[in-house]
C-alpha cells in the first residue's frame, strides 16, 4: 500500500490526501509533528518537507508531483491537469496558490493559533506517535521557535499575510464571477483542488483529513478571520468543494 508521510494539520498534506482520494488510491498515512517530520521525510526517501508519498517505484516529494502521480491512474475526464493549453493554465494557477496563498495562509493561522496553546496541542498532535505528542507538550516553545524560523514569522507579518490571503480570495472570486462552475471552466482540476486545500488554513473546514478547530473554540480575533473567509465567495466555493469532494 502507498504510504503518505505528513504533518496532520498541513494544508499541503491535505492537498496530497485529496488527490489520492480523487484518484481512488488506497494509502496509509503516517503523521508526525513539526521538526520530527524532517527525519521521517528523509528516511522515506524525500527531502526535508512533507508530504512525501512512498510508492513501489520510490518516494515522491512535493504536493504537485503527488497530484501528477495520482493523475496517471485517472481517465481523461477526471484528470486534474489535462493536456496542452489546459495543463499550462492549471499549472500556472496551482503554482501561484502554492507560492502565494499557501505560505501566507499557513503563517497567518500559525501566528493566531500560537496565542492559544491548548488548541494548538489538541489539534496539532492528532494521530502522531505518543512520544512525539509528549515531546511537543513539554517543548512547545521550542516548536514555536522552529516553526517561526522555518516559516519566516516576524512581528507584524500576520498583517501582510492577511492582506495577501484576501487578494488571493478576490482573484478566485473574480474568476468565478461569470458563473463558471470551476476556476478554469466546466472541469474540476488541480487548480480547484489546490485552492480549496490551501485555503483550508483559514477556512478550517469540517471535511478534512483530520479534525480542525471551529470558530467557537477560538479567540475572537482568530474566529473573525475564519468567519470572514467562510463568508467570502471564494471561501464558500472552497467549502463547497471540500464538502462534496470525490
Amino acid at each position: 500500500m502507498l504510504r503518505l508521510i505528513t504533518i496532520p494539520i498541513s494544508h499541503y498534506c491535505e492537498k496530497a490526501r485529496w488527490g489520492l482520494q480523487h484518484a481512488g488510491l488506497a494509502y496509509r498515512e503516517e503523521p508526525h509533528v513539526q521538526g520530527v517530520h524532517r527525519f521521517y521525510a528523509r528516511r522515506a526517501g524525500g527531502g526535508l518537507t512533507v508530504p512525501v508519498l512512498v510508492t513501489p517505484a520510490g518516494a515522491i516529494g512535493e504536493s504537485e508531483r503527488i497530484l501528477e502521480y495520482c493523475d496517471r491512474s485517472l481517465g481523461k475526464q477526471r484528470r486534474l491537469f489535462g493536456d496542452g493549453s489546459e495543463r499550462t493554465e492549471v499549472l500556472a494557477l496551482c503554482r501561484r496558490f502554492d507560492a502565494v496563498l499557501g505560505p501566507s495562509a499557513r503563517r497567518l493561522i500559525y501566528v493566531h493559533m500560537f496565542a492559544q496553546p491548548e488548541a494548538v496541542l489538541t489539534y496539532n498532535n492528532q494521530g502522531v506517535p505518543a512520544w512525539e505528542d509528549r515531546a511537543i507538550r513539554h517543548g512547545l516553545p521550542l516548536m514555536r521557535r522552529f516553526v517561526g524560523r522555518v516559516l519566516g514569522i516576524r512581528p507584524g507579518i500576520e498583517i501582510e499575510d492577511e492582506a495577501t490571503v484576501w487578494r488571493e480570495f478576490d482573484l478566485v472570486a473574480g474568476l468565478l464571477a461569470d458563473g463558471r462552475p470551476h476556476l478554469l471552466g466546466d472541469r474540476f482540476t488541480a487548480a480547484d483542488l489546490t485552492f480549496s486545500a490551501l485555503a483550508s488554513a483559514v477556512l478550517l473546514p469540517s471535511v478534512y483529513g483530520w479534525r480542525l478547530p471551529q470558530p467557537n473554540e477560538l479567540n475572537a480575533a482568530t474566529a473573525a478571520i475564519v468567519s470572514r473567509a467562510r463568508e467570502h465567495p471564494a471561501g464558500a466555493y472552497a467549502l463547497q468543494l471540500s464538502a462534496h469532494r470525490k
